[in-house]
């Protein structure tokens, strides 16, 4: 077992109160939250005892939208709008990558999750058995989301994954997925719309995330996105919607009537001026709402301290109300929210049973002082920097500048930089 002792917790069981409790991991689960006995401490063996010295030991953030092996593209393609950001430099440079760049790609971005206090991600790209591997290797959480395009033919592929990958390891789940209507056949849609009938299952994929795709769609089928999809039995059994940033009140209905999550990328969104979403109007509503960073290539970091930030303030700006949009619905979505929207409901908080993914923030910072409230100081004020530890299934993969992911950074780092050199040429 591991020992946090001497600190404040931030257990969200209910809200973002903070606790002057223990908590204890066996394996890879939390098996203990409160004030130990002397009895309970005579007969606990501990492998490792962490001293927080007053730090606060908190749920991790959990990363619901990305696409991680698109850190080779980071700052390659950059001050574009995202169609010609999309067609002319990503998907050609894409085309590219191989099973191998994959699994190093992907364990870069795992390294910058790490820091940043994320155990977990919600990845659509390709590739999945070298994805999964990388993952599995490093001890990092994902959630894959299929990432079929084209005509009606790829649901068989969405099937076999969807069947193959669900069990393979504890880390690692899938859920039904496509890239977005434009990139998908009518035939298509509505064959993952029988899959999600026959399993009963979510799928999740990009919505609305311009003003040009929704037109587009509309154009084609006289439906907006999310009623094309709501038609053909996407979100039957619910799911998540990525971006989610041109959204018409009939959109929002669907979304709030079939449970569907929108998975907020504001960083991204802005980058590319695809728009702020309505996060206000869909809270309003009901709306279950998560949050992302989208991919390295379009950020470009993968930072949620960065995210809560651009979440709660393009709010302000886009209700002109400095009250719109609080710190503890960022931080609610950033964690419990994102968990929801994967599928992790063993990950939701600190409480005995749950999975031991957890963070360590470092209040002894001149940017965390003084201690007024500290779920407003880590929206507002927090940074990467606080975080001093990262627990996932109970293993401590970052600690203090340090990676325990079964390689060392530097090699990850020399990978990337062979990769995207290969295919600068």
């Amino acid at each position: 077992m591991i020992r946090f002792k001497n600190g404040r917790v931030m257990t969200m069981t209910n809200d973002m109160s903070i606790e002057n409790v223990e908590v204890w991991t066996d394996k890879d689960k939390i098996c203990f939250v409160g004030k130990p006995t002397a009895e309970q401490l005579k007969n606990a063996s501990f492998e490792r005892e962490i001293d927080l010295q007053g730090n606060l030991l908190m749920p991790s953030f959990k990363n619901a939208h990305t696409h991680s092996a698109m850190t080779f593209l980071r700052s390659y393609a950059d001050d574009m709008s995202l169609q010609d950001w999309l067609f002319k430099q990503v998907f050609p440079m894409e085309a590219k990558l191989t099973a191998d760049d994959i699994y190093w790609l992907s364990k870069l971005a795992i390294l910058e999750y790490l820091t940043s206090g994320v155990t977990a991600n919600f990845d659509m790209y390709f590739e999945p058995e070298a994805y999964v591997k990388a993952h599995i290797e490093s001890g990092f959480r994902t959630v894959l989301c299929g990432s079929v395009s084209g005509d009606a033919s790829n649901a068989e592929r969405l099937e076999q994954d969807y069947n193959r990958f669900n069990g393979v390891n504890p880390l690692v789940s899938y859920r039904l997925g496509f890239h977005a209507e434009y990139t998908a056949d009518y035939e298509l849609i509505g064959a993952i719309g029988e899959l999600a009938k026959k399993y009963k299952a979510p799928v999740s994929v990009h919505n609305s995330e311009t003003q040009k795709e929704v037109a587009e769609c509309v154009d084609k089928y006289s439906k907006t996105p999310t009623e094309l999809f709501d038609s053909l039995g996407i979100y039957d059994f619910g799911g998540a919607g990525f971006h989610c940033v041109y959204m018409s009140d009939n959109d929002m209905d669907i979304f709030k009537n079939r449970g569907v999550y929108a998975v907020s990328c504001p960083g991204s969104n802005a980058k590319l001026a695809s728009g702020i979403a309505p996060l206000c109007k869909m809270a309003d509503k009901g709306i279950n709402l998560a949050l992302g960073t989208d991919g390295p290539a379009s950020n470009n970091c993968l930072d949620m301290f960065r995210e809560m930030f651009l979440m709660t303030a393009l709010q302000k700006i886009a209700e002109k109300d400095a009250a719109a949009f609080d710190a503890k619905k960022v931080l609610f979505a950033a964690t419990k929210g994102s968990a929801m929207a994967m599928g992790l409901d063993d990950c939701l908080s600190i409480e005995e049973g749950m999975q031991a993914d957890l963070i360590v923030i470092d209040l002894n910072q001149s940017n965390m002082q003084p201690l007024n409230n500290i779920g407003k100081n880590i929206v507002y004020s927090g940074s990467k920097q606080n975080v001093s530890l990262t627990m996932c299934a109970g293993k401590v993969l970052y600690e203090n500048g340090v990676f325990h992911v079964g390689e060392e950074a530097d090699r990850i780092y020399a990978k990337a930089n062979e990769i995207i050199s290969e295919y600068s040429k």
